[in-house]
């Protein structure tokens, strides 16, 4: 922790008022009671809760103290509602997240939640609701009362998670009935390929190489500067967490506890596939093959709003879905649906149990929950252990088939035959060497001679390239003491 030259005592104020009795207000004034914020010198919010969800309450309150305009702006986007600020050009956006969940579905994934995850999603709404309670000059762009399903949309706790990695001009291009210049396309993948892969860079250290002889981790991520807040979060519960928290969500996602820590780099394992769908409309029911026999499509209505001018107008789209997932575009004539990581319960609970485990065995647990799609992970603890996670969420397929391409999606041989088990991911623990690195570069050169071999994994599981940091990193560590 930070060694204080002085610090800032914010208690929370009890608003009550005789001409104001609602339940809501009772409850946020008598939950409040029981959490205190101290800032340090930094700005930092030290949250101290009696329970945990206490300190998500607090948690909240604080970020919304902090930037409540993005706490704000990721439920606008993450809950499909950006047109309603930014106007039609955003309009796909929300169809996007429509696609993948209801605001119906959302509720029923809250509902059918832990009574203990529950609980923090009501701190979450509350706090904020709370903040807004206590601070009436602050107005906001949309979302007047927030709910607490809303987390289900923004589960997982890295940029805008795997949904952006879909794309909403094809999306567009499908509903408008207009060409994609597949040059384009191409010369935008090729690019990808090309370009210097982005991320952030992690670095763990065993015991045995530092003069302290404990483990050192570093936590390096790459964010636009304000994409993340800095925050103490504690509760009489077992909670005490430090680190970052992406702006509305309620536990911190990369940081360290005090028998444990963890960062995240972007991984770069094969997560969503594309399959084609083989469609035939009888009689009123549009049907897809699958295998020898045919299955009806999914078919949903949702109302979008979007901002033209000084009003608010809407459009009503229809959106399908198979068991692969939602149809995000078409190619030659055939419809594409997108599958992709989408179990917010699951991935809302790992999220938060990671941030209290006291040990590798612990950790190792909260690891077979698999949710964690989207990356990479580099592990240290009191215990002395170094470690690193390649990948969480990986679904096991047939390699006879080109995943980078959209697959035959009538044929059950292409379909995901379940998830690997986290003993068959590319992992490490506590290498010869002394220490590992991942920089969003191989994980076959993560501690040098000591790494995992490319030809023991499936080629899905990893891109198999360096990059600049990735040979810094090791140049760096390779002859240091």
């Amino acid at each position: 922790m930070r060694n204080f030259l002085f610090i800032v005592f914010i208690a929370f104020i009890s608003c009550k008022s005789d001409n104001n009795t609602s339940p809501d207000l009772e409850r946020w004034q008598n939950t409040a009671d029981n959490i205190t914020i101290i800032r340090d010198n930094f700005g930092v919010p030290h949250i101290y809760g009696k329970t945990d969800a206490d300190a998500v309450f607090g948690l909240l309150y604080a970020q919304c103290e902090d930037d409540f305009n993005r706490v704000e702006q990721n439920y606008i986007w993450a809950t499909g509602r950006l047109a309603e600020v930014e106007g039609e050009d955003a309009i796909y956006s929300d169809l996007r997240a429509k696609m993948f969940m209801t605001e119906e579905e959302a509720k029923t994934n809250y509902e059918n939640s832990p009574d203990w995850l529950k609980k923090l999603c009501d701190a979450f709404a509350d706090g904020i609701n709370y903040y807004l309670y206590t601070h009436p000059k602050v107005k906001p762009r949309l979302i007047t009362k927030f709910e607490p399903w809303m987390p289900m949309y923004f589960s997982e706790g890295s940029i805008g998670g795997d949904i952006e990695r879909v794309s909403a001009r094809r999306i567009k291009a499908f509903y408008e009935g207009t060409a994609i210049n597949q040059f384009e396309v191409e010369k935008e993948l090729q690019e990808k390929a090309d370009a210097e892969p982005a991320g952030s860079n992690g670095i763990a250290i065993h015991g045995k190489l530092t003069k302290s002889g404990n483990p050192i981790l570093l936590i390096n991520p790459h964010t636009s500067f304000f994409f993340r807040g800095e925050v103490h979060v504690v509760s009489e519960e077992g909670l005490n967490a430090y680190g970052a928290v992406t702006w509305g969500q309620f536990f911190v996602y990369q940081g360290f506890n005090e028998k444990t820590g963890w960062m995240h780099t972007s991984t770069y394992t094969d997560v969503i596939d594309e399959f084609e769908e083989d469609l035939i409309k009888i009689e009123d029911k549009l049907m897809y093959r699958y295998g020898k026999e045919l299955r009806e499509v999914q078919t949903f209505e949702t109302k979008l709003k979007y901002k033209d001018g000084d009003s608010i107008k809407s459009k009503i789209f229809p959106f399908y879905r198979t068991h692969h997932g939602p149809i995000t575009q078409s190619k030659d004539g055939k419809w594409i649906a997108t599958a992709m990581m989408w179990e917010p319960v699951k991935a809302l609970k790992q999220s938060y149990i990671r941030t209290k485990q006291d040990g590798y065995k612990g950790f190792r647990k909260m690891m077979d929950i698999k949710t964690n799609s989207s990356n990479n992970t580099v592990y240290a603890d009191a215990e002395g252990n170094i470690g690193y996670f390649h990948g969480n969420f990986i679904p096991k397929r047939d390699t006879t088939f080109n995943y980078r391409k959209p697959v035959d999606g009538s044929n059950p041989k292409t379909d995901w035959q379940g998830l690997h088990e986290v003993d068959e991911h590319i992992t490490l623990l506590n290498p010869e060497n002394g220490w590992l690195q991942n920089c969003n570069s191989t994980p076959f050169t993560a501690a040098a001679e000591f790494s995992p071999k490319a030809e023991d994994y499936p080629k899905y599981m990893s891109l198999n390239r360096e990059n600049y940091r990735g040979v810094h990193a090791i140049d760096l560590l390779s002859d240091s003491k």
